[in-house]
C-alpha cells in the first residue's frame, strides 16, 4: 500500500514563504501538488515528471518550485511571495503509470493521494 504524508503547512503572512514536504513509501512516476480552497474547485499547482520536467499553474509560476529528492523519497513544494489567494489545503499525489507527460488537468489519473496540509496566508 502506497502512503503519502504531507507536512509543512502553517499560517503565514502575505509575502512570506513556506516549504511543503511529502514523504512517500514507493517511488512513483509522475507526482503532483494539488490544492483545494473552500468554495473553489481543486486546482493543480505543479507536476514533476521522472525526467525532472516540471509544470506549474499560471497562478503560481515564478513563485513556487516543485522538486523531488529520490534518494529520500520526498516531494517538496517551495512557496514564495505568498498571497491570501494561496490559502488552501495542499495535497500531494502519485501516479505509477508510465506516461510521456504528467497529467495536469486530470487529477483522477493519480492513483494515490496524501491527506493534505493546510496553508493559510493572511493579509
Amino acid at each position: 500500500q502506497v502512503q503519502l504524508t504531507e507536512s509543512g503547512g502553517a499560517p503565514v503572512q502575505s509575502g512570506g514563504s513556506l516549504s511543503l514536504s511529502c514523504v512517500y513509501t514507493s517511488t512513483p512516476r509522475c507526482m503532483a501538488w494539488f490544492r483545494k480552497a473552500p468554495g473553489k474547485e481543486r486546482e493543480t499547482v505543479a507536476t514533476i515528471h521522472p525526467s525532472g520536467k516540471t509544470r506549474y499553474a499560471d497562478s503560481v509560476a515564478g513563485r513556487f518550485i516543485i522538486s523531488q529528492d529520490k534518494s529520500q523519497n520526498i516531494l517538496r513544494l517551495q512557496m514564495g511571495g505568498l498571497i491570501p489567494e494561496d490559502t488552501a489545503e495542499y495535497v500531494c499525489a502519485a501516479d505509477f503509470e508510465k506516461r510521456f507527460a504528467c497529467s495536469f488537468y486530470f487529477p483522477e489519473e493519480y492513483q494515490y493521494y496524501g491527506k493534505g496540509t493546510q496553508v493559510t496566508v493572511s493579509s
